[in-house]
C-alpha cells in the first residue's frame, strides 16, 4: 500500500518561477551548466550544480560546493525568492511538449515503501553518484530534485486531477526548455484525503531518478537513528507521480568509436551470422517495431533483424532490445564488455535525433545503432519481477524541472 502524502513545499515566489526553475543537474556537465546560468543569478542550477559559482569550476564533490549550495538556498529564502507554504498540500505539475501532455501529482512518498518494494526499481545505482546527492541533501537539509515515478492508470485519480485543473487557476504557468510548464496547488483537505486514499491501493515505479531516491532513503534512514518520529519529514522524499499512459519513452541509441580491430568486411560477416542485414528502407532509419535495429556505417543506414533463435524469448530481461543488442552485437562483435565503463561507447537520447548519430559518426565515431524505445510495460514487468534493466535502457522526456518544489527535511 503506497503512502503518498502532502507536504509544505518551498517554492518560487510568484513570477520568479520561470527564472528559478532549471533542468535537472545530471543532464549537463559543469561547463554547460555555467553557460546556462549566465545572466541569471536565480537559476536553481546555482544550487544543484554549485561548483559553477566559483571563478574556476571546482570539483563537484568538493565540500565547498555543498556549502555554497546551502548558502545560496538560505539567501534565496531570506530574500523571499523562495517561500514555504504554511500547510502541507499536494501540487499538480503538467508539462506539454509537442502537443502531448503529462500530468503528475507532486507529493512525498515513503522511504519505507522504497525499502519494502512498494516503490519498485529497475536500475542499479552507483555509490559515487549516490554519495554526491547524499552530501547535497545533508548540506541543504532538503531534497531539491523530484523523483519521476509512475503508476498504472487509475480512472478516479485521473478524474480528480483533471477536475481540479479545470476548475482552479494555475500557481505557475510559463514556457521553458521548449515545454509548457503548468502547476497547481491542491489545498482542499477532502481532495487531498481522497487522493492519498486512492494511491494506497497502487504500486509505484521509479521511472527516472534512481540515484536521487536512493540518496534520499539513505539520508532518511540515518536521520531516523537520531529521531524515531515516524511523521518526521526525512521519512519521505519528493516525488512526482504520473499515470503510465501519459509518459513517452524515447530510444537510447548507441555510438561506438571503432570496430574492435575488424575490417568493415569482417564486421559485416560477423553481423550477418546473427542478424539479417539489409539496406534500410529510409534514411535516416529508426526501427519501426520492437526486435529490429538501425545501423549507420560508412554513410549508409541498414536495418538489422535478429535471426531465428537469437533472441531468448523466455527471459524477460534478455529479450529486451537493449539486451539483444548488447548480447548479440556490442559484446561479441564490438567487444564492449561493460557498457557502464567502456570508453569506446557513448549513448545518445533519442530526442536528439538520428541526425545527431550521423553527425557523430562523421566526426569522431565509427558506427551508430538506433533502437526501438523500451515500453513502460516492459519497465513495469521487469520491476515487478524484481529484476533490473540493462544500463541506458530508457530516456524520458520532457525532464522534470528542479526548483519548482523543494522538500525541506527539518
Amino acid at each position: 500500500m503506497a503512502v503518498v502524502r502532502p507536504f509544505r513545499a518551498l517554492r518560487p515566489n510568484g513570477r520568479l518561477a520561470e527564472r528559478i526553475a532549471a533542468l535537472p543537474y545530471d543532464v549537463m556537465n559543469s561547463v554547460e551548466a555555467k553557460d546556462m546560468v549566465e545572466g541569471n543569478e536565480l537559476s536553481f542550477l546555482r544550487i544543484d550544480r554549485a561548483e559553477i559559482n566559483f571563478p574556476e569550476i571546482l570539483d563537484p564533490h568538493d565540500p565547498r560546493v555543498y556549502a555554497k549550495a546551502r548558502e545560496i538556498l538560505d539567501r534565496m529564502i531570506a530574500q523571499q525568492e523562495l517561500i514555504q507554504d504554511p500547510q502541507p498540500y499536494f501540487y499538480i505539475y503538467r508539462q506539454i511538449m509537442d502537443g502531448r501532455a503529462q500530468t503528475g501529482l507532486v507529493a512525498c512518498t515513503a522511504i519505507d515503501d522504497y525499502n519494502n518494494d512498494v516503490i519498485k526499481k529497475h536500475e542499479y545505482t552507483r555509490p559515487d553518484k549516490e554519495q554526491d546527492r547524499i552530501d547535497h541533501i545533508k548540506a541543504l537539509q532538503a531534497q531539491t530534485g523530484p523523483i519521476f515515478q509512475t503508476y498504472r492508470d487509475n480512472e478516479e485519480i485521473t478524474k480528480l486531477i483533471t477536475d481540479w485543473t479545470e476548475s482552479h487557476r494555475p500557481l505557475y504557468e510559463f514556457h521553458a526548455y521548449n515545454v509548457d510548464q503548468i502547476c497547481w496547488v491542491v489545498d482542499c483537505p477532502d481532495t487531498m484525503e481522497k487522493l492519498a486514499s486512492l494511491f494506497q491501493g497502487l504500486d509505484l515505479y521509479i521511472a527516472d531518478g534512481h540515484h536521487r531516491s536512493a540518496a534520499a532513503v539513505r539520508v532518511g534512514m540515518e536521520m531516523r537513528k537520531q529521531n524515531p518520529d515516524p511523521q518526521a519529514e526525512f521519512n519521505y522524499f519528493l516525488s512526482v507521480l504520473f499515470p503510465a499512459s501519459d509518459l513517452k519513452i524515447w530510444a537510447y541509441n548507441r555510438l561506438v568509436r571503432d570496430l574492435a580491430g575488424a575490417s568493415t568486411e569482417e564486421f559485416f560477416q560477423s553481423i550477418q551470422a546473427r542478424f539479417l542485414l539489409e539496406t534500410a528502407p529510409v534514411s535516416p532509419y529508426a526501427p519501426e517495431e520492437k526486435g529490429t535495429f538501425g545501423m549507420y556505417l560508412g554513410g549508409q543506414w541498414y536495418k538489422l533483424t535478429p535471426r531465428p533463435g537469437v533472441v531468448p524469448g523466455e527471459d524477460l530481461v534478455k529479450s529486451l532490445d537493449v539486451s539483444v543488442l548488447q548480447d548479440q552485437l556490442l559484446q561479441p562483435i564490438l567487444k564492449i564488455e561493460d557498457p557502464r565503463t567502456d570508453e569506446r561507447i557513448e549513448f545518445v537520447g533519442g530526442i536528439r535525433g538520428l541526425k545527431e548519430l550521423e553527425r557523430r559518426v562523421e566526426r569522431d565515431m565509427t558506427v551508430a545503432l538506433s533502437l526501438y524505445p523500451t515500453s513502460i510495460q516492459e519497465i513495469m514487468a521487469v520491476a515487478d519481477n524484481g529484476q533490473v534493466m540493462p544500463p541506458k535502457s530508457t530516456w524520458f522526456e520532457p525532464k522534470l524541472l528542479s526548483g519548482l518544489f523543494i522538500h525541506k527535511l527539518t
